[in-house]
């Protein structure tokens, strides 16, 4: 006997598996922000994102590999896709000076808007274990893309620029953290915009000289 279509079973239901994957991204992000470090794991993360653990294995191998995946995403810091602009060839067409300026300008942008990621960052400082390390190693792929990226003949020319590279990432990202607690910083308003306009000037300025500069 046939059943009527009206009366057969649903079909299962199928797991939006990009959906779930999202979830779970997003719950790593808020368990390092609200609880650190210390509470990360498989169990918190599951139940912030409404999930069973299961899931995270199954999706993504296991808490290693899930918080590489977060870290490459964009979420905690910004790719280096990110920081060319909506418009990448006509930046990477620009003169070298100009360039890593801009660079540095939208790096500037970027961490301003990513108050997780200043967390994050804040709480390395005092925290470091294999799942900070994981992070560690997201940034440091990211400035050897950066450097590939931007960098190419200009750098080989100028070796020097690794260094003062170095010293500008980490005073951007320095001044971005002391901004959480700190309004002034050296006659800098940290939280206007004002404030980190002056700071970008002075790069342009800074970049300009360094590039114009003879390297013979």
């Amino acid at each position: 006997m046939m059943i009527p279509d009206t009366l057969a079973p649903p079909p299962p239901r199928r797991r939006d598996r990009a959906a779930t994957e999202e979830r779970i991204l997003t719950a790593v992000g808020e368990v390092l922000a609200r609880d650190g470090f210390a509470a990360i794991g498989v169990n918190a993360i599951a139940k912030q994102a409404g999930v069973d653990k299961v899931l995270i294995y199954r999706y993504f191998g296991g808490l290693p590999e899930l918080l590489r995946t977060w870290g490459a995403s964009g979420r905690f810091w910004p790719r280096v896709s990110d920081l060319l602009s909506g418009d990448p060839p006509a930046l990477l067409a620009l003169p070298p000076a100009e360039r890593y300026a801009r660079f540095f300008r939208h790096f500037i942008d970027e961490l301003r808007v990513r108050p997780l990621t200043l967390e994050v960052l804040a709480a390395e400082v005092v925290e470091r274990n294999e799942l900070t390390a994981i992070l560690e190693a997201e940034r440091e792929a990211w400035g050897d893309e950066a450097t590939r990226v931007l960098g190419g003949e200009d750098f080989a020319a100028r070796p020097h620029m690794r260094g003062v590279t170095l010293l500008l990432v980490a005073g951007v990202q320095h001044l971005a953290l002391r901004s959480r607690k700190i309004r002034i910083f050296g006659g800098v308003d940290l939280r206007s915009d004002e404030g980190w306009d002056e700071l970008k000037r002075s790069i342009d300025e800074l970049a300009h000289r360094l590039f114009t500069a003879s390297h013979a």
